[in-house]
Formats: structure tokens, C-alpha cells, sequence
């Protein structure tokens, strides 16, 4: 019987959520700390880090199988985004549009890394598959998130610059990963050492961002037109939109005759969506004064549930007989 863990890193998520609402002055505008500035560098150095543990030879071991790469990729970066704009007809113009609009910024969102990877492994599927997709999809994600959320930031917020976003991109996140590359051969080793440590930085940096942007949010009174029967269908789209991608990801991959080890790799990697990218895309991509806490729900909520779900999945897998 497989028994239910909730991820330490989901409790602090919430945590942090708590701490901006009843200390919402802390990370506020006025504030003691200068936390943009510290989130900001945080960035860069987990995208340099990024770079670091991305490594040539990781890649090359994965780019072999062309139909297993665009099956993910295009269910990270079309499918998901697809299936969300077929519902943008019935909130345009309305009080849900802003949610909706969380939901489009989630489903445009590159896949995880570690955690696409490392669930991977448990179920024993096509890990050099899953490292190369998994690495890959955080840079096109660069270029592609931004292109789908300006079709629609565009219309309604004068403060959106496509141009001005990509240079922020390229500098805060594109520049330390291209810096970590040319550095891997030297410091690659150390960053395989200690990448439990780094991973905790990660971790911290994310949280930082998470609870600045709530306490901004909370200061600004943002989720009191937010009841909580729309909390209670927020996470019910979220449970559905992540079971129905696995389904047709699933599907797809008997169709294209995948083996049980890359039909894995297609449904783990097709199906996660980045909470590091999401934190530091939202800080980057979306305008001054508009509510990122609305955002960041139904990102953290699928956060969450893609955890729990494909763990359970994922050990049922890997007990599977080879």
C-alpha cells in the first residue's frame, strides 16, 4: 500500500503564504528590505547554476529520439496553452479574467526539471530522454511563454513591452545559463557535490518571490473578490486540466508506438509545469500593479497536485516487473 507524503516544500509554500498575510508589511512596497533586488540576483543565480548542471554530454545522451521530443514539447508549450484558450470566449470582459489569464500563464510555463527526473527515475522510464526534454524546455520556454502571454497582456496592460521582456529575460536568465555552460567543465563537479544545497537556495529564492508577491497582494486587498467556492473550482480545473493532458500525452504515445520507458518520459515531462520558471517569468513578464497573487494560485495548486499525483504514480511504475 503505497502511503501518501505531502512535500515538505508544499508546507513551506504554504507558510509563506501565511507569513505575507498576517506580516504583509514585511515584504510590502514600503518595507525594510530591498527584496526585489535580492530575488532579482537569486534568479541569476539559479539560472548560472542551471547552466552549470545542464552539461553538453546530458544533452547529447538525450537527442536521439525526435517523436519522444516534440511529443513533450508540444504538449508543454501548444497543448496546454490550447486547451486553456478554448475557454477564454466565456470570461472575456468579465470578473474571471484575471483568473483565467493565471491558468493561460500556467499552462504557457516550461515542465520542472528535478522533478520531472527524478519521478522519472522512481518509475523507471527514459531518464537521458527526460533530462534532455526537461533541460531543453526551460530555454524554449524563454522565447514561448512570453510570445503567449503578450497576445493577451497586450490588450489590456499599456506597461507590457514584448522588446523590454526579452531583454529582461535574456539578462536574467538567458546570460547565467549561457555563463554556467562555458563554466561546467570547471565547476560542473561542484555543483553535482553540493546539489542539495543548491537545491535549497532554489527553494529559498522561490519563497522569497512567493511571499512578496502575496504580501503585495494581501496589502492591496486583491484576493478579497476571491471566495472561496472559486478556490474550491480553481483547484478542481487544476486536477482536471493536469488528468486530462496525462490522458492524451498517454494516449499519443501508444499511437506513436512508444515503449512503456518513453511512454513514461512523455506523460512525466508532458504534464509538469515550473513553479522556479512561473516565479521568476511572473516577476519579469507581468506589469507594474497588476495582482501576481492571483497569478501564483493556480500555479501553486497544480504545483502541489503534479507532486503528489505523479508520486503515487510514479512508485506504482517503478514496481512494475521488467
Amino acid at each position: 500500500m503505497t502511503r501518501l507524503r505531502i512535500d515538505p516544500f508544499v508546507l513551506t509554500l504554504a507558510a509563506a503564504v501565511a507569513l505575507a498575510y498576517f506580516f504583509p508589511e514585511w515584504g510590502g512596497r514600503a518595507g525594510p528590505l530591498p527584496l526585489d533586488r535580492i530575488a532579482g540576483v537569486g534568479i541569476s543565480f539559479i539560472f548560472f547554476f542551471y547552466g552549470l548542471k545542464l552539461g553538453p554530454e546530458k544533452l547529447r545522451a538525450g537527442m536521439r529520439n525526435v517523436k519522444l521530443h516534440v511529443l513533450i514539447q508540444l504538449s508543454t508549450f501548444l497543448l496546454f496553452p490550447l486547451i486553456v484558450l478554448a475557454f477564454y470566449p466565456f470570461v472575456k470582459g468579465g470578473e474571471s479574467e484575471n483568473l483565467w489569464l493565471a491558468f493561460l500563464f500556467l499552462a504557457a510555463l516550461p515542465s520542472t526539471v528535478s522533478a520531472s527526473v527524478v519521478m522519472v527515475a522512481i518509475a523507471r522510464g527514459n531518464l537521458p530522454g527526460a533530462i534532455f526534454n526537461a533541460s531543453i524546455s526551460g530555454l524554449i520556454g524563454v522565447v514561448v511563454t512570453p510570445l503567449w502571454m503578450g497576445f493577451f497582456l497586450k490588450q489590456g496592460e499599456a506597461d507590457f513591452r514584448l522588446g523590454e521582456v526579452y531583454v529582461k529575460l535574456v539578462t536574467e536568465i538567458l546570460l547565467p545559463v549561457i555563463v554556467g555552460l562555458v563554466l561546467q567543465k570547471y565547476l560542473g563537479k561542484y555543483v553535482t557535490k553540493h546539489g542539495t544545497k543548491l537545491a535549497y537556495f532554489d527553494k529559498a529564492v522561490i519563497l522569497l518571490i512567493i511571499y512578496k508577491s502575496f504580501a503585495r497582494s494581501f496589502e492591496d486587498g486583491v484576493f478579497s473578490t476571491v471566495a472561496l467556492t472559486e478556490l474550491a473550482w480553481l483547484l478542481l480545473a487544476v486536477v482536471a486540466l493536469f488528468f486530462f493532458v496525462f490522458w492524451l500525452t498517454g494516449r499519443l504515445s501508444k499511437h506513436f508506438g512508444f515503449s512503456i520507458e518513453d511512454r513514461i518520459t512523455a506523460q512525466f515531462c508532458g504534464t509538469k509545469k515550473s513553479l522556479v520558471h512561473g516565479t521568476v517569468f511572473a516577476k519579469i513578464l507581468l506589469p507594474a500593479g497588476f495582482p501576481v497573487g492571483i497569478i501564483f494560485l493556480p500555479l501553486m495548486l497544480f504545483h502541489a497536485f503534479q507532486i503528489l499525483a505523479v508520486s503515487i504514480i510514479a512508485a506504482r511504475l517503478g514496481r512494475r516487473n521488467s
